[in-house]
């Protein structure tokens, strides 16, 4: 077999943009949908999954997210899962947080309230309580209800069962107490974890894979060092590898990098899709290195609060700053040097420049 080459790479980056045939099938697909509240032009779960499924509508998964096979927990992010996946992660064993422990007697009460009813609205509960508000992880303010609401989620007490305006709505977890009583074997989740990571994200460099496992610790973090055993094995047995330019990649037997399609067109990416997430992958195989600069001072910015990555034939190019003005889409490009557009690529370009506009619902 002839040595992988950067460009063989590239192309097998880029399958992970294969179109699927449904909302379903796409969270199916990837088993991870990286999630994060900024809306620019639309939020991260939608910009990925706008890249994956035809006609698909800014907001959908919210609007649809009672009727599909998905629910919200974390990996190596916190994102949305199908529960075959969601089950891979509990019985998860939490140390109580800080607000926990300030706060038992009313952690009982906000569990009591979740399991008497159907749903609950931090709203609702911030009312009936009647207490402050708590310095959250990101350094800004949250409802101690809102907090304990959170850590019942993540200890598998609790589900989101949807969103109203961006904000969770949770109630009663049973499909995960039925986790609690009956787990999986800890060997076949671990190990299920590291292929998902593998092959949502490969093929990567292995040092991206082993910051990937390190991250998911968030996940399972009463299994960190087993985790990382698991993670030994998959590369000693199960997953395939080569050294291309020196670096040694990484990924499952089943998707070999050498028999993907050469990729065509134009294509703009969300800054957390699978297909850039790694930044020392994107650096290697393009040449240049992609910043998210959303939290970056706007003094310090060399491409925008929230680039997002531009293709050209499975290359990366530049990036563009979409914004919604005067009921139309606008769009500020950046491009690397030595790129020069062609009339291809600007014909490329405006017909995902109108993908987007159908997808933002623009006239």
């Amino acid at each position: 077999m002839a040595a992988l080459t950067l460009a063989d790479l590239r192309a097998a980056a880029f399958r992970t943009l294969t179109p699927q045939p449904s909302l379903q099938a796409a969270l199916d697909g990837m088993g991870f949908l990286q999630a994060d509240p900024i809306r620019a032009p639309a939020r991260a779960q939608d910009l990925t999954l706008l890249a994956r499924v035809p006609g698909y509508q800014a907001g959908e998964l919210e609007r649809r997210y009672a009727e599909l096979d998905a629910e919200e927990d974390m990996i190596p992010n916190y994102g949305f899962v199908p529960r075959a996946v969601q089950a891979l992660l509990h019985p998860r064993e939490v140390t109580p947080g800080r607000v926990e422990l300030e706060h038992p007697g009313l952690l009982d009460e906000v569990r009591a309230r979740l399991n008497g009813g159907d749903e609950l609205h931090p709203r609702e509960l911030a009312a009936a309580l009647g207490h402050g508000r708590t310095l959250n992880a990101w350094g800004g303010q949250s409802s101690i209800g809102t907090r304990l609401l959170g850590a019942l989620h993540y200890r598998g007490e609790a589900r989101v069962v949807r969103r109203v305006g961006g904000v969770r709505v949770y109630g009663p977890a049973p499909h995960l107490a039925a986790l609690r009583a009956g787990p999986l074997p800890e060997a076949e989740r671990l190990r299920r974890a590291v292929h998902l990571l593998a092959a949502l994200y490969g093929p990567l460099p292995e040092a991206s894979l082993r910051y990937l496992v390190s991250l998911s610790g968030f996940g399972f973090p009463h299994r960190r060092g087993e985790l990382k055993a698991a993670l030994k094995a998959a590369l000693r047995e199960e997953l395939s590898g080569a050294a291309v330019d020196g670096v040694k990649y990484v990924w499952t037997s089943d998707h070999s990098p050498s028999d993907s399609p050469a990729p065509r067109g134009v294509r703009i990416v969300g800054p957390f899709d699978p297909l850039v997430w790694d930044r020392r992958r994107f650096e290697h195989l393009h040449g240049w290195p992609y910043r998210f600069e959303a939290y970056t001072p706007a003094a310090k910015r060399t491409m925008g609060y929230y680039a997002l990555p531009v293709f050209h034939a499975g290359r990366a190019v530049g990036w563009a700053n979409l914004s919604v003005g005067g009921g139309g889409l606008e769009a500020e490009l950046g491009y690397v040097p030595g790129f020069r557009p062609t009339a291809a690529f600007r014909q490329g370009l405006e017909a995902e420049l109108e993908r987007y506009r159908t997808f933002l619902a623009l006239r």
